[in-house]
């Protein structure tokens, strides 16, 4: 058995996570634990706040009684938006406090284009314009080119998470470019966890989304690959890369 664990903030697409669970079919134990996420908005100023350690270390507690071997910070914004440099500090104030390997779904993103040989993507974002721009300048630092960058200005969470099938495919869609190796959605409020191998047969390239990524840099941190084709292309790799 390996137990991961998620800090996730609010109550939006949540449920993506005993969906991936039951997915993989096998002895991965998720558990989700809600942070507060103050204002629920897509600004800088609202996503600094979201990731801020205090409201990180809250939920510390609760995964570590939980047994997870783990943590993953499962948002997107609420990590790049602080940059590279602050996303590391993050992540290692998240490690500290939980006493556990950490990281954030920024930094899943990155790991996992590397592990697919993605060197250029497009990003369908749910953000507005601004917002999407950061993800964009945080995956160059990181090393991954970026073709495209399409943002929807969503203005909160609770926006993005009734979306249905055809509108994350329409973004998807809209963000695509024949220089992209790989199509990237990068909301953790966009429920994509039933819809992968869809949208990879639509957009004919494999699709990266923010709970997906999220429970695969989970295992990369553990150690554990599995392989799970309902979950797009990502699941279907081996090794794990590491770093």
């Amino acid at each position: 058995m390996t137990a991961l664990g998620f800090l996730y903030p609010g109550h939006s697409a949540e449920d993506d996570y005993p969906r991936i669970e039951q997915l993989i079919g096998s002895d991965i134990r998720l558990t989700v634990v809600h942070t507060d996420m103050g204002e629920d908005a897509h600004s800088v100023d609202g996503l600094l706040e979201m990731g801020s350690a205090h409201r990180l270390e809250a939920g510390v507690e609760e995964l570590r009684l939980s047994g997870a071997e783990a943590v993953v910070w499962a948002c997107t914004s609420g990590s790049f938006v602080y940059g590279v440099q602050g996303a590391h500090e993050q992540v290692r104030g998240l490690a500290r406090a939980a006493g556990l390997p950490a990281s954030s779904t920024s930094f899943a993103f990155t790991h996992a284009a590397r592990e697919l040989g993605a060197r250029r993507v497009a990003i369908g974002a749910t953000y507005p314009d601004d917002v999407a721009a950061l993800f964009a300048g945080f995956l160059k630092e990181t090393g991954t080119e970026v073709a495209a960058v399409r943002g929807s200005g969503a203005v909160t969470a609770a926006e993005a998470a009734g979306w249905d099938y055809g509108e994350v495919l329409a973004l998807a869609r809209e963000a695509d470019h024949p220089d992209a190796d790989a199509i990237l959605l990068p909301d953790t409020a966009l429920h994509t966890a039933s819809h992968l191998t869809a949208l990879e047969k639509e957009l004919a390239k494999p699709v990266l989304t923010a709970n997906q990524v999220t429970v695969w840099e989970a295992l990369r941190l553990t150690g554990r690959r599995v392989n799970a084709p309902a979950l797009g292309t990502l699941f279907t790799r081996e090794p794990i890369v590491q770093v």
